[in-house]
């Protein structure tokens, strides 16, 4: 296993119940910029083997990115933890935690504007 995909591994099981984080944010803070896809292939390849809280891990809209059954179980996780969604589906930003770096990238992208 490489460097990054423990890091993402660890960034993923620190997650705290009643929280979540996007598949970009969790890359960015273990050190890629644009790695949302990766996270999301570790997140599907390790899960179960890692005990991962999968459920936790959203898209970059603040929304469940599975559909059907699935993407009904992970909301019913969600909502058991105290989250809460509006009516499209998007969770309240005070739930979704953006990771170490995000304020920084906040800054760059202001400065640059």
């Amino acid at each position: 296993m490489n460097d990054y995909t423990k890091k993402v591994i660890k960034i993923i099981k620190s997650i705290p119940s009643g929280k979540t984080m996007s598949y970009g944010d969790i890359a960015k803070t273990a050190g890629k910029n644009r790695g949302a896809r990766e996270v999301s292939r570790i997140l599907h390849s390790c899960s179960e083997k890692y005990g991962l809280p999968w459920h936790r891990v959203i898209n970059s809209q603040g929304k469940i990115s599975l559909s059907g059954e699935a993407g009904q179980f992970q909301r019913e996780m969600l909502e058991q933890e105290g989250i809460r969604f509006d009516k499209n589906g998007k969770i309240n930003e005070v739930y979704i935690n953006k990771g170490r770096d995000s304020n920084a990238n906040k800054e760059r992208r202001k400065k640059r504007s």
